[in-house]
């Protein structure tokens, strides 16, 4: 069941993947961690489905990831008499927060946090952007628009307010108890939700703790003001499309996800491009071209993860979801253009002792055509600085923690196995060649890469660098 594409698959579960056979068949198709969207679902939903991977994982032989995905803030308007109205272009449209039901002339939208930052001349977007708005005249308890695009408003519709940051948390209390139930269940990640700026990294870390990796969502365009900053706090970063493209214009979203992708892979933190990448195989055995082409490119621009949605939580072809999205990792990675792109964004290593041992560990693995990089692990660190290499050999990470070991099943070219601690630098040579010999990763005569750090279990500590032969 190893993997061996570089690039590794997210799956959505729900339901159309719930089961434990349905589970099951989408790993062997390829995924290699599962999402858990807290949106959906109740507890019991997401302990039945996490105690069975946990199960597979245990038959399988090698470790799973799961992703808890909060919600966040969800702001949306009141209620309309008769569920929708129709509103014009040019038409005189207000909302407000007097809770009587909408019709033709306004709407409640109970969140007054919006009307305090609204200014006039700015828009606000309704029904992921379908109806769009301009404020005439506002205050801190209404705002007079103007329709700019028109078209059918149903009750309950999101609001998105572009140019403004929102004085909201990313954690409501719903994500709070999710997010404590979450950990309680010992998931690996955590996605966070309506990110802006730093602070709301910060907020989440504090309740999160090393218990869980913090992987932020990029779906605000105040986030992408503060993208380094994010980033460099996140161990985790996502592309979130979706969103991004409802607050954005469609034409800014490709040029965004590549800088995205390039100020992760600088910082050597995992970055996941998600959101409709086959959307068209929710209803079809097959992608249309253009998907293929846009999975693609995230993998042609070196992105450690793409993700599934509703192709797999609740698609009529899950399975088959998984298995094209891997045959195109594989295609894309065969491509001797694929390596050339990689080392044309290569960047340069920290002063540090552990980014000069993983640097010189690729040069030396190319050198010698090693068959593999071995990486002893303990908080994952090491082996995130060998995968901000791409070198082109698989990175075999070695780590006495489990919970490393399926944290590490998002990053870009690695292979976990858990393992005992470390002794002595025999036992090092030891370990390696015989994991990755069982592993599939090396055979008798081959040669390996082996870094570590001394005192050994030291996280962050790589100073050691030595080269073994298989036998």
């Amino acid at each position: 069941m190893r993997r061996t594409c570089n690039a590794k698959i997210v799956a959505t579960l729900g339901p159309s993947s719930s089961t434990a056979a349905a589970i099951a068949e989408l790993a062997e198709a390829g995924a290699d961690v599962f999402r858990l969207n807290f949106s959906h679902g109740t507890h019991e939903d997401h302990k039945l489905r996490l105690d069975t991977i946990r199960d597979l994982e245990v038959r399988n032989g090698r470790p799973i990831g799961v992703m808890a995905d909060l919600q966040g803030p969800k702001l949306r308007i009141g209620d309309i008499a008769g569920g929708h109205v129709e509103l014009p272009i040019g038409d005189a449209f207000r909302l407000d927060l007097d809770p009587a039901l909408g019709d033709r002339q306004r709407v409640a939208l109970p969140h007054p946090e919006i009307f305090s930052v609204l200014k006039p001349g700015m828009e606000v977007l309704l029904d992921d952007g379908k109806v769009r708005l301009k404020v005439d005249r506002c205050d801190p308890a209404s705002a007079d628009m103007k329709v700019v695009t028109g078209g059918t408003l149903s009750d309950h519709k999101g609001v998105n307010v572009p140019s403004a940051i929102l004085g909201v948390s990313p954690l409501t209390e719903k994500d709070r108890r999710d997010l404590s139930y979450a950990l309680q269940l010992g998931v690996d990640w955590v996605a966070l939700s309506f990110v802006q700026k730093p602070d709301d990294v910060a907020e989440a870390r504090k309740l999160i703790g090393q218990d869980a990796g913090v992987l932020v969502k990029l779906e605000k365009p105040a986030a992408i003001d503060r993208l380094e900053e994010i980033v460099d706090l996140a161990d985790a970063v996502m592309v979130a499309r979706g969103d991004l493209g409802v607050e954005l214009p469609p034409e800014d979203v490709p040029g965004l996800q590549k800088r995205i992708i390039r100020a992760c892979r600088h910082a050597g933190k995992p970055v996941v491009v998600a959101t409709q990448m086959l959307d068209s195989m929710i209803h079809s055995p097959t992608p249309t071209r253009a998907e293929a082409s846009d999975v693609a490119t995230a993998v042609y621009d070196g992105a450690d993860a793409v993700m599934l949605s509703a192709e797999t939580a609740a698609g009529e072809y899950p399975v088959e979801s998984v298995n094209m999205m891997d045959r195109i990792i594989h295609r894309v990675e065969r491509d001797p253009l694929y390596r050339t792109i990689l080392e044309a964004e290569r960047y340069q290593p920290e002063a540090t002792s552990a980014d000069a041992i993983t640097r010189a560990a690729r040069q030396v693995a190319q050198t010698i055509s090693a068959a593999a990089i071995v990486t002893f692990t303990s908080t994952g660190s090491t082996t995130l600085r060998a995968a901000r290499e791409r070198p082109r050999v698989r990175i075999l990470a070695l780590t006495p923690r489990k919970s490393t070991a399926r944290r590490l099943t998002l990053v870009w070219g690695v292979d976990c196995v858990e393992t005992e601690d470390l002794t002595n630098f025999g036992d090092m040579v030891e370990k390696a060649v015989a994991i990755a010999t069982r592993e599939g990763l090396a055979k008798r005569g081959d040669r390996l890469v082996v870094t570590a750090g001394v005192p050994f279990g030291t996280p962050g500590a790589t100073n050691i660098l030595r080269i073994a032969w298989a036998e």
